[in-house]
């Protein structure tokens, strides 16, 4: 009888809807040695978290930053920020170019000639894409009468 109550808290176990209370029983069930021939493959996994639980780590541990190594490491960063800064500085400075001096006269004029071009199609398309919002608006609301 006693057996099936065992392996009816195994199956909980392992499916890991036991209760504390449950998982307790299991491991003094196992504990006391008198364990059925069959459930004898579960006993070092049982014995294996009694022992785990007795164990206990008893070295010091130190923590590796202390408070003067802090003050090192913010000196640090804060190097580290200028250093960061500083050469940012100098490369957006490096990467700073006038027109004029990459590109000629001739090309700049035939460049905004071009973007005026384009701005003057684009509102030409825009402006014919309102008329289409509002056929389809009028034509929507015909359909919808009719349905």
């Amino acid at each position: 009888m006693e057996s099936d109550n065992i392996e009816e808290l195994l199956e909980k176990y392992f499916e890991a809807t036991a209760t504390g209370a449950e998982e307790e029983a299991l491991r003094r069930y196992y504990q006391k040695g008198n364990v059925a021939p069959h459930l004898e493959k579960y006993a070092p996994m049982f014995q294996y978290v009694s022992l785990a639980k007795k164990e206990r780590y008893t070295r010091q541990v130190s923590l590796p930053i202390s408070g003067k190594s802090r003050k090192n490491i913010y000196k640090w960063f804060s190097v580290a920020a200028v250093v960061a800064l500083c050469f940012g500085l100098y490369l957006k400075e490096r990467a700073i170019v006038t027109l004029e001096s990459e590109y000629t006269q001739e090309e700049i004029a035939s460049a905004q000639e071009a973007l005026a071009l384009f701005t003057h199609n684009f509102s030409k398309g825009t402006k014919q894409l309102s008329y289409l919002e509002e056929f389809e608006r009028n034509t929507n609301k015909f359909l919808i009468k009719e349905q």
